[in-house]
């Protein structure tokens, strides 16, 4: 199984992807695009023209997984082709696979114990 720890690294692929890629059309996009190792238990996330449609690709103990997404009704919020490199977080992500427009939303500083 996978899960998504807050070292794992979360990038997104800006402007619109053929989704029709399978595992290893995605894996060769991820060495192509970002020239790192896609093997390294980072996920990359790629969304389609219309932005219904998003794809996730990672590699996750020895297995090459591909999770895809759909919405029923609208479209992601997603940057536009030829913006620098995008990433975000676990928190991020959930809310965008939620439906979320993150565009409109913004975090708030939480308190936090210093540790001395």
């Amino acid at each position: 199984m996978f899960a998504i720890g807050a070292a794992t690294r979360i990038f997104v692929a800006t402007g619109a992807t053929d989704l029709r890629k399978g595992s290893n059309g995605l894996f060769a996009l991820v060495r192509a695009q970002w020239e790192r190792d896609a093997l390294g238990g980072d996920l990359y996330l790629f969304c389609n023209r219309r932005r219904d449609a998003l794809k996730i690709f990672f590699w996750s103990e020895g297995a090459m997984w591909v999770c895809a997404a759909r919405l029923e009704r609208g479209t992601y919020r997603w940057p536009a082709a030829g913006v620098s490199a995008v990433t975000m977080t676990a928190t991020e992500l959930h809310l965008l696979l939620s439906g979320i427009d993150l565009a409109g939303s913004r975090q708030r500083a939480r308190w936090k114990i210093k540790e001395e």
